[in-house]
């Protein structure tokens, strides 16, 4: 019996809502003149914070204990999303943002190819095609690959690529475990790891703080959240190509937020993106009310 098209809708709309909350971080990081690990410290900590008290009203105070043990499934996901958020940072310090872009670009394709290897799980032709078409877009739209990158930057980014793809995959295949609680845990490892790295915990106060906060609940604990619950109902290479949104949908924050205008590039690929990710949803639509 296949998936019912309410499920599969409702993944759609919360991958969707993740990419529109990743997007964000460069406003957000735009905003604090801090290193990044003390920003990586503080929003993980205030992420995780109000992904805990999500669990709470949902589940009651008994789902703490998920956090305490969240079970070999659970703290797989975790470590691996604390992974590919602790490689981001590194990784943009160490080589160019628009290397780190077009790396992340090919996380459809890295997540269809685990998927297919642990769960036998084939991606459509159309999601492979739309995937290749994003990727293209995503070149245009952060002005190309620059051939000078640093080995250790691109290293990171691969692995990062690598992290969050088998974190898909390992949603996608143990839907019954929390992912609300993998997701607060996650940040919570972050935040642990970023302590000894992290100079100016002690200069945080006032407005930055303030940011700090809406940085930790918009960006990601509901990024994070959306994500992990919306990944599960989907494919996993469609639920990556979703996320690649994330890249076009950056600029438009730093021109609400700055009047910064985008690069032409950028006002050509970013479109280009969107297209692709809308085509394979149509598609997807098509298929399933003639099936």
């Amino acid at each position: 019996m296949g998936q019912p098209r309410s499920e599969r809708g409702l993944g759609i709309a919360l991958v969707i809502a993740a990419a529109i909350a990743w997007s964000t971080a460069p406003f957000f990081t735009r905003l604090l003149p801090f290193d990044p690990w003390t920003i990586l410290f503080w929003r993980g900590l205030l992420g995780g914070s109000l992904i805990t008290i999500f669990l709470v009203m949902m589940q009651g105070r008994a789902a703490l204990w998920q956090l305490l043990v969240p079970g070999r499934d659970g703290l797989l996901v975790a470590s691996l999303s604390a992974l590919g958020m602790l490689s981001f940072i590194p990784a943009l310090q160490m080589t160019n943002v628009m290397n780190v872009a077009v790396l992340i670009a090919t996380q459809p394709f890295v997540a269809a190819a685990l998927a297919w290897l642990w769960l036998g799980e084939a991606a459509t032709w159309r999601t492979l095609i739309a995937s290749l078409i994003a990727f293209a877009c995503v070149v245009i739209t952060v002005g190309g690959v620059q051939a000078g990158a640093d080995l250790g930057g691109v290293l990171l980014s691969c692995l990062m690529v690598l992290a969050i793809s088998a974190m898909t995959v390992v949603v996608r295949r143990h839907r019954q475990t929390s992912m609300v609680a993998a997701a607060a845990l996650s940040n919570f490892m972050g935040s642990l790891v970023s302590l000894p790295f992290a100079h100016d915990i002690a200069h945080v106060g006032g407005n930055n703080l303030a940011i700090l906060a809406m940085f930790g609940c918009l960006q990601v604990a509901l990024g994070l959240t959306f994500y992990m619950l919306g990944s599960r109902l989907l494919p996993s290479g469609q639920a990556s190509l979703i996320a690649t949104l994330e890249t076009p949908l950056m600029p438009f924050w730093i021109w609400v937020g700055f009047r910064e205008l985008p690069a032409v590039h950028a006002l050509i690929g970013g479109p280009l993106v969107i297209g692709a990710v809308i085509v394979d949803i149509a598609g997807d639509v098509r298929s399933r009310r003639s099936s």
